[in-house]
């Protein structure tokens, strides 16, 4: 296989470069602040083994199609004046898609190492009923 141009690695650096990034612990303390969404862009799979209570999913390959009141695909939620904060489980996907959204103009920070140390860090964790 040839060497990418970039690569994943790269592409990361160069968006958390530009982009607002939330340490877990302050994440943790905004949880019940209103004007605060979290968004999970984890893989579905990765959400039914548990994930931060009171977040909304958000596949990664539909978020910049929900944000856009001119899409078809446009969600409510998003259309808010709130503060919107994007994980995933190490934060490399939600450090991809906050920049994208950025380049959109739509203002977004996301969680600095993702859901992978949440619990460790004291965040709640909400692990959906196994379905019978």
């Amino acid at each position: 296989m040839k060497k990418l141009k970039i690569s994943s690695a790269d592409m990361v650096t160069a968006a958390r470069a530009r982009i607002e990034e939330i340490e877990t612990a302050n994440l943790i303390a905004m949880l019940d602040d209103p004007d605060v969404v979290i968004v999970d862009i984890r893989d579905v799979r990765e959400r039914s083994k548990g994930h931060i209570p009171g977040s909304i999913h958000a596949p990664r390959g539909m978020v910049e199609f929900w944000v856009d009141p001119d899409s078809p695909y446009f969600k409510p939620v998003f259309g808010q004046d709130k503060k919107y904060v994007f994980h995933c489980a190490s934060g490399w996907r939600s450090a991809l898609t906050v920049a994208t959204l950025q380049d959109m103009g739509f203002d977004a920070a996301h969680l600095r190492i993702g859901f992978s140390t949440w619990a460790d860090a004291g965040g709640p964790v909400h692990v959906p009923d196994a379905k019978p």
